[in-house]
């Protein structure tokens, strides 16, 4: 059964954790991803990742919903998707998840996943964080999201900024509990 995936990203510095988790997904069977894009993401790609960076990653997807398509499937609980992931997660972006604010198609697929009880990982990219960026934090985590921060494990012993990459990636993806499985390097103790 294939599983659909959406993939929103916002205008937050660490563009290469969302290329990155795109490339993972296409490499899982059986996996659909969406694509959203803020106006702010498309001017960090080019920056982070390069002139061709949207480019790069369409191939890699099913579908590049435009971030002002609010009619997109993605923005109707009555599309089934398992879950959406939020990479970067801009607090601009997580403020508004926060509070409602649906006015951007990436807002409005996370206001989907957070009212159909869905999966929603929001990869809050900020340092240091303010009150209100901590208050924003957890209003989306008891709204049923899951705020995971970018933070690097050294566990693995990474010898690249890749792979640091590479393992931020998978752990988002595996928050999305899909049947292929785990696919970062678990702790064994």
């Amino acid at each position: 059964m294939t599983e659909r995936v959406v993939v929103g990203i916002s205008g937050a510095s660490g563009a290469a954790i969302a290329v990155r988790i795109i490339e993972r997904l296409a490499e899982i069977a059986d996996v659909e991803t969406h694509l959203v894009v803020s106006d702010a993401a498309l001017r960090t790609l080019d920056l982070e990742h390069g002139p061709a960076a949207l480019e790069y990653l369409l191939p890699r997807v099913h579908r590049h919903h435009p971030n002002t398509d609010i009619g997109a499937s993605i923005a109707s609980g009555s599309f089934p998707v398992r879950g959406m992931i939020v990479a970067p997660c801009s607090m601009q972006t997580l403020s508004a998840i926060a509070t409602g604010r649906a006015d951007s198609l990436l807002t409005r697929a996370a206001d989907v996943q957070l009212k159909e009880r869905r999966r929603l990982v929001l990869l809050a990219r900020e340092t240091p964080l303010h009150l209100g960026h901590l208050r924003s934090m957890c209003a989306v985590t008891e709204m049923g999201a899951i705020v995971m921060p970018p933070v690097p494990a050294f566990y693995h012993r990474p010898k690249s900024v890749d792979e640091i990459i590479d393992h931020l990636a998978a752990r988002a993806i595996d928050l999305l509990a899909l049947p292929s499985g785990p696919i970062a390097q678990p702790w064994e103790g």
